[in-house]
């Protein structure tokens, strides 16, 4: 690997600027990579391009996300289609009387699906649609607030995917011994999340107003334009018919079933989405709720509803390898070592690895090769382990949260019916109040 220095920023900068002009963000993700190939091998640009190409489509990673989006979308296109989030939506409805509530509602469901980002962006925003509609929502708040309650929550929750993995990688790098041990001792440390999820009741409840294009998207769906311009989430909308509803255990059973089987295959979220489709099946074939031919048929539209977030995916995970090649990790964090103490090491690890992480979107990967350099240096320093540990973890979190083509922020838009970057530049003002506040927390923690 080459080091580039300021060099390697170059391509981040090229896909931010690009995407705020085009709002395009598959062809933005792929200029940037593109101008970091021709930086590295001008002259073998296809080949070291297609390379790439084939090492991320490959990559265990990539090929685990697919499936997992993928069947996510046939399992609720297969609940919309047959009425469940139908069923769902009219026994939340019955108890939801103001938009407050609806709001409300929704974050109270993201605190309660915890056991996987995934899980939570796409149920709640698909099956939760139909209530904020009905106050006059705008699609970005909800995506917001689901988005709030995704990544933000997952960390917080010792039995979730993210716990799972980063308490792997703690282990890994011999850290205090027991991984996941010094995990549960940084959660009170995790401040970015702890932030975020407590601001979303604030911005339910008017406390805190909306801000910038948040503002505009409320006045539109307020006007009675609820979804944005440009977005389609036709193939997961929800059908609403005079048929009878079917009950409402259509609903609740597949739910509860992915629930308790990705914790019965140790948090294996893609195992659990499939037994839940094997339960969704059984139960529309027991009752007859579709003929074999529409059910496969509504399976593989909602599987192809995903194939816009996926290729988003998949340019984001391109776009990281090509930033891998200039050196631009190594790069930051090289740079911002001579500023570090014992008592702003946790800041100043928070604030570059949240670059790093929105500049990526490597939410998981980019930390496999900061821990093996940031905890021998907090432990050098003798700094407080769990803090900087939570400040690493919230660096992750902040990524996912913020970063326009990042995963929980693709699917969050994708589930709520909004465009990502509507999305994204809606919940931003949110996103970096929650950022500055967490980082003030960690100089004042760090110092004490």
């Amino acid at each position: 690997m080459e080091e580039y220095g300021v060099l390697s920023l170059i391509p981040t900068l090229v896909v931010l600027v690009m995407a705020i002009i085009t709002k395009r963000t598959i062809e933005s993700l792929l200029a940037g990579a593109l101008v970091g190939l021709l930086m590295f091998q001008p002259l073998n640009v296809i080949t070291q391009g297609s390379d790439i190409l084939l090492s991320v489509l490959g990559n265990d990673t990539v090929t685990w996300i697919i499936l997992v989006c993928g069947l996510f979308g046939s399992l609720i296109a297969l609940l919309v289609k047959t009425g469940g989030v139908l069923s769902f939506g009219d026994a939340v409805t019955r108890r939801i009387h103001t938009r407050r509530q609806s709001l409300l509602a929704t974050w109270g469901l993201g605190l309660i699906i915890f056991v996987d980002d995934y899980l939570n962006a796409l149920t709640i925003s698909a099956s939760m649609k139909k209530v904020t509609d009905r106050f006059n929502i705008s699609r970005e708040k909800l995506a917001y607030i689901v988005d709030s309650t995704a990544a933000p929550i997952c960390i917080l929750v010792p039995f979730s995917t993210w716990a799972v993995f980063f308490a792997g990688l703690l282990e890994e790098n011999n850290i205090a011994g027991n991984g996941m041990g010094l995990y549960i001792q940084a959660i009170p440390f995790m401040f970015y999340a702890w932030i975020a999820a407590a601001l979303v009741p604030l911005v339910a409840l008017g406390i805190i107003p909306n801000l910038g294009p948040m503002r505009a998207a409320e006045a539109r769906a307020e006007a009675g334009q609820p979804q944005p311009d440009g977005a389609d989430d036709s193939a997961l909308e929800i059908e609403d018919t005079d048929k009878k509803r079917p009950h409402l255990l259509n609903f609740l059973l597949p739910i509860a079933t992915l629930i308790f089987f990705t914790w019965y295959f140790e948090i294996d979220v893609l195992r659990g989405v499939i037994v839940a489709l094997a339960v969704t099946l059984v139960l529309i074939a027991a009752q007859r709720l579709l003929s074999f031919n529409d059910t496969f048929d509504t399976a593989l539209d909602g599987f192809k509803a995903m194939i816009m977030p996926l290729g988003t995916l998949v340019a984001g995970f391109v776009l990281k390898e090509v930033n891998d090649l200039l050196g631009l990790t190594n790069y930051v964090i090289e740079s911002v070592q001579p500023l570090m103490t014992a008592g702003m090491l946790p800041a100043v690890v928070f604030v570059t690895m949240a670059f790093l992480a929105f500049a990526t979107a490597s939410f998981w990967g980019l930390f496999a090769v900061a821990m093996p350099i940031v905890l021998p240096l907090a432990s050098s320093m003798d700094a407080h382990m769990p803090l900087v540990v939570g400040a690493l973890i919230s660096a992750s979190a902040f990524g996912s949260h913020a970063c326009f083509y990042g995963d929980s922020t693709v699917l969050s838009a994708q589930g709520a019916g909004c465009t990502p970057m509507a999305h994204a530049l809606t919940q931003l003002p949110y996103v970096l109040i929650a950022a500055v506040v967490a980082t003030g927390f960690f100089i004042v923690v760090g110092n004490i």
